[in-house]
């Protein structure tokens, strides 16, 4: 496949690591349980990383090695559980934040997991079929005894899918017999769950439902502003168009578009020109934008779902949403939300509004285990549940306490782990 050149600094302009925005969420929510400073070291401490070379023959007859990492923050409560990424930008600092996100985005949804994350720099789009799959079943070969059903599990993250995930569970289950429990965002044929593609964006729209209720606002006709159409992005948009939204602009890698009249895109019409073209580029009846004045367009809710730290200091004054659902993973640095914060913009904090899809994938764990399958039916319902339980409990401490949703989010995890690790006497 073939893509534009990657620029780190489209990514991450200024150039922030992620762990500075674990580091404050978790601090913040720490002193404010009291948690003297060797439980804060202990709750912090990734519990395990994993650095390996993953040397691969190209198509060309050529060797490449590559850098992968796996780093399991937690299992105290339960396997560590976290997506795998492919993207040049991959390095320890980012897999670790994401990995300690992980730890509070399971503990916030309550589901019996720890955090993990892995990577491996590297750019898909411009490696073949092949060349993925060789890279991905190098790098399980190097790390299998280290991950597994009661140890860690991983799932699909940037640009890896379903696909990827087959090929994980093929070449651990080669060293250690069938164990479809393994990883989760599986093919159905290979015993992945009916609503996990959809997981992560049907979650995003749960938590902007239960949050618009109560301040009395319904969700249709609320514009709504989408940047990143991968799996999360292109899932929010078509079901909250169903819900009567309308998705004014979305945006990918390439660039983004915003409808003409300023009126909801066709949505499942987007989904199909994305299908065809491989970018939502050139969708008629819009304009171009760039995904960095996508950000700032005017809409009433913002949804980045794309990579972290897109929203900094630079840009947040000129956001003119009043809600933003961080569907991506730390999309939002520190100096960013204090200037939200300022401005009175509510922020739906990513380890809630972005844990649907590791809630399904627990659902697909639970299942392979006893091997079951459930109807789809039960497995939207059960998610809904888990996150309205979920975002009560968030915004009732918010309300309660009088602090920002993104702090109550992480006091609720935080103690939950921090509770947890006690018990354990670790």
């Amino acid at each position: 496949m073939s893509g534009p050149a990657f620029n780190p600094f489209a990514v991450n302009p200024l150039r922030v690591n992620p762990r500075e925005i674990t580091e404050r969420n978790f601090t913040r929510a720490a002193e404010r349980l009291g948690l003297n400073a060797e439980q804060q070291l202990m709750l912090k401490t990734p519990f395990r990383e994993v650095k390996v070379e993953v040397p691969v023959r190209m198509d060309d007859g050529s060797l490449k090695v590559f850098l992968g990492f796996r780093i399991q923050h937690s299992g105290v409560r339960g396997p560590a559980k976290g997506g795998l990424r492919y993207h040049p930008a991959v390095d320890a600092d980012e897999v670790r934040a994401l990995a300690e996100a992980m730890t509070w985005k399971t503990a916030v949804v309550n589901i019996p997991f720890g955090g993990a994350k892995g990577g491996i720099a590297c750019d898909p789009t411009k490696m073949s079929r092949a060349e993925v799959e060789r890279i991905t079943r190098k790098f399980v070969a190097r790390i299998h005894l280290l991950i597994g059903p009661y140890r860690d599990v991983p799932a699909p993250d940037v640009n890896t899918n379903a696909q990827v995930m087959s090929w994980v569970f093929d070449e651990y289950s080669s060293r250690h017999g069938y164990s479809p429990a393994c990883v989760t965002g599986k093919p159905i044929e290979l015993g992945g769950s009916l609503g996990r593609e959809q997981a992560t964006g049907r979650g995003v729209l749960f938590v902007l439902a239960d949050h618009l209720k109560d301040l009395g606002k319904p969700l249709k006709a609320q514009k709504v502003v989408i940047q990143g159409f991968g799996n999360v992005g292109s899932n929010a948009a078509l079901l909250l168009a169903e819900q009567g939204a309308d998705i004014v602009a979305v945006s990918d890698v390439y660039g983004g578009v915003v409808s003409k009249n300023q009126k909801g895109l066709a949505v499942k019409e987007l989904a199909a020109h994305v299908k065809q073209t491989g970018s939502v580029g050139k969708f008629p009846g819009t304009e171009p934008v760039s995904n960095e004045d996508l950000l700032t367009l005017d809409c009433d809710i913002l949804i980045p779902a794309a990579l972290e730290c897109v929203l900094h200091k630079d840009n947040a004054p000129k956001v003119k949403a009043k809600i933003i659902a961080e569907a991506a993973n730390l999309p939002t640095t520190p100096e960013a939300d204090d200037v939200f914060a300022k401005r009175g913009v509510t922020v739906l904090p990513d380890i809630l509004t972005n844990a649907g899809g590791v809630t399904v994938s627990y659902f697909e764990w639970a299942q392979n285990l006893q091997q079951v399958f459930w109807e789809e039916e039960r497995v939207n319902a059960d998610l809904q549940k888990y996150m309205s339980r979920a975002y009560r409990a968030v915004a009732d401490l918010a309300a309660q306490k009088k602090i920002l949703l993104k702090d109550a989010a992480y006091q609720v995890a935080v103690e939950r782990v921090a509770r947890a690790e006690a018990l354990r006497g670790t």
